[in-house]
């Protein structure tokens, strides 16, 4: 598989759409442009104009998306579009493309992150030759693992966020009878997005007997700066329900490798992050809290990793363990 170059790459959220080129191998990634998400009906209205305004005559695409992915196409999971790759590709006349989970290219570009795009909350010791793990929240909950095969990486996608997400200790157990269903379920990423953040709160607020119409997320952050003391609570509480799908999730991958959060959400709450409280609530796996103590967790505090992953890929295909055959735009 090759990808010729000046390439782009593409990382389309629920929320935003980001756009950047790599005019060489080996070149770094230039953003090039960020628009929302439904500012556009279909991809290739959005990354058109880009294109021609960066002057990039692109001969490769490599989008990554918020959404199950099914060969070259994906309708994304929280937003109204789908994305066709054989049709973007004949409509900017590219030479081949790719089509990734979003989470999918996240984990691609763990062992590319610079040093001072994280911020370590848990200390550990990293085993190189272990699974990775990325999750976080933004408009969904995005989750994936990086596999080192035999000297390839094999990234693993998942729909993690969709799983059940029961309460566990007093307070929780009191919210959760007032927590909004999405499509009568409690999961991960009902709790642990954007909109979980309001949900969450509003839960608060009817426990105490407050009114509880919706909020936005950024709201709810405002009135925390100002003082207010249940959005503080509802914020650390954001946290320590993090660090617990954290904990469950690197169990399952046995993540060794080290646990990395990224998403649009967690930069923005740094100031309610208390490291000691959420090592207690991720470690806190008996019989095997030992093992989980030592995996080392941290923070992506920069929103263009997926960017990164899916450059690393095109300059070396042959480094990962994709199904090219399938889903590649061009056969």
């Amino acid at each position: 598989m090759e990808f010729p170059y000046p390439l782009l790459v593409c990382d389309v959220g629920g929320t935003n759409v980001r756009v950047g080129a790599v005019r060489e191998p080996g070149g770094g990634v230039v953003r090039i442009g960020n628009v929302p998400t439904a500012s556009h009906s279909t991809l290739l209205a959005t990354i058109k104009p880009m294109q021609e305004r960066a002057m990039v005559p692109a001969r490769s695409l490599l989008v990554s998306a918020a959404g199950p992915i099914d060969g070259a196409i994906v309708r994304l999971t929280n937003a109204d579009l789908t994305i066709d790759g054989p049709e973007i590709a004949n409509g900017l006349g590219l030479d081949q493309g790719l089509l990734l989970n979003d989470f999918e290219a996240q984990a691609l570009a763990l062992p590319h992150l610079p040093e001072q795009w994280t911020r370590a909350i848990v200390a550990g010791v990293t085993i190189a030759e272990g699974p990775r793990l990325v999750l976080g929240p933004g408009t969904g909950l995005g989750a994936a693992a990086l596999l080192d095969a035999g000297g390839a990486w094999l990234p693993v996608r998942t729909e993690a966020g969709h799983m059940s997400f029961g309460a566990t200790d007093g307070l929780e157990q009191q919210l959760w009878p007032h927590l909004e269903r999405v499509e009568g379920r409690v999961t991960f990423e009902s709790v642990l997005s954007g909109p979980g953040l309001v949900r969450l709160h509003m839960a608060h607020r009817k426990l105490h007997g407050l009114p509880a119409a919706p909020a936005p997320a950024a709201d709810i952050v405002a009135t925390a700066v100002a003082g207010d003391a249940m959005a503080v609570d509802t914020l650390k509480l954001f946290w320590r329900l993090v660090a617990r799908c954290a904990g469950d999730l690197a169990l399952a991958f046995l993540a060794r490798g080290g646990i990395t959060l990224a998403g649009g959400v967690l930069p923005r709450l740094i100031g309610w992050l208390d490291p000691e409280d959420f090592a207690r609530v991720f470690v806190a796996r008996a019989p095997v809290s030992a093992l989980v103590a030592s995996m080392p967790v941290k923070l992506l505090t920069e929103p263009d990793a997926a960017l990164v992953g899916l450059a690393a890929l095109a300059a070396k295909p042959e480094s990962f363990l994709i199904d090219y055959g399938r889903r590649a735009w061009r056969r």
